[in-house]
C-alpha cells in the first residue's frame, strides 16, 4: 500500500493521471457509460479502488490457500500476482505513478481471473462475479490497444505455464473455496457489484 499512496501523493502534486482520464472519457466506447456529471473524476476514483484492490485479493487468497492446507499449490500464483503488482519483469511497468499502477493491477486481477478459470472446483463456485469481468474488460479500455491486448497473451501464457495441464483443472480445490466463502465472499462480493455502480459507471457486455 506504500506505493499506492506514493502515487496518490505524486498525482497530487502532477494531475497527470486525472488528464488522462479525461481524454479517455471523450472516447470510451458506446458499452461504457458514465452518469456522474464529471466523467473523468468517474473513471478516476474506479481505477483508485480498482488498484487497491489488488493487494487485498492477493493477501485474502494467500491466507485462505493457508488456512485450507493448500498454500504450497497456490504459491506460484501468490508469488506471480505480487511480482506483477510489485516488482514487474516487463519493461513497460516499471513506472509507480497511477497509470503505471493501473497496469501492474490488471495483471494482477487478469492472473487471478485466469487462475479461477483454470479449475473446476473454482469455476463452478461462482465465487467470482460477474462484475469482475466487467471491471477488467473496462480496465482495458483504459489502458488502451494494443498494448491491453499484449497485457492478455501475457498473462493467458503465464496462467498456461502455472496451471495449463488437465490435472491442475480436475484437482479439488474445495477446502479452498471453503475458506474463501467464510472469510471473504461477501465483502468481496459487495466490493465488486458495487465497484462500478458507485462510480456511476454502466458497462454492458453486450456488443
Amino acid at each position: 500500500m506504500n506505493i499506492i499512496d506514493q502515487a496518490r501523493r505524486q498525482e497530487a502534486h502532477s494531475g497527470e493521471f486525472l488528464r488522462q482520464m479525461r481524454e479517455k472519457a471523450k472516447c470510451l466506447p458506446a458499452r461504457v457509460a458514465i452518469e456522474g456529471y464529471q466523467p473523468a473524476m468517474c473513471l478516476f476514483q474506479f481505477a483508485i479502488e480498482y488498484i487497491e484492490m489488488a493487494p487485498r485479493l492477493i493477501d485474502c487468497i494467500d491466507d485462505c490457500a493457508r488456512k485450507s492446507g493448500r498454500r504450497r499449490l497456490f504459491e506460484p500464483f501468490i508469488q506471480t500476482a505480487i511480482c506483477c503488482f510489485t516488482q514487474p519483469a516487463l519493461i513497460f511497468t516499471h513506472t509507480n505513478s497511477l497509470d503505471g499502477l493501473l497496469v501492474k493491477a490488471y495483471l494482477c486481477h487478469r492472473l487471478m481471473e485466469e487462475m479461477y478459470e483454470n479449475n473446476l472446483s473454482t469455476r463452478r463456485s461462482k465465487l467470482v462475479d460477474l462484475e469482475v469481468t466487467r471491471a477488467n474488460l473496462l480496465v482495458h479500455q483504459l489502458i488502451g490497444e494494443p498494448f491491453a491486448n499484449e497485457l492478455d497473451e501475457s498473462i493467458t501464457l503465464t496462467a498456461l505455464n502455472l496451471a495449463g495441464s488437465p490435472d491442475y483443472y480436475e484437482l479439488n480445490l474445495d477446502p479452498f473455496v471453503s475458506e474463501l466463502r467464510k472469510a471473504a465472499h461477501e465483502w468481496m462480493r459487495e466490493y465488486w457489484d458495487n465497484l462500478l455502480t458507485r462510480n456511476h459507471i454502466q458497462f454492458s457486455l453486450l456488443p
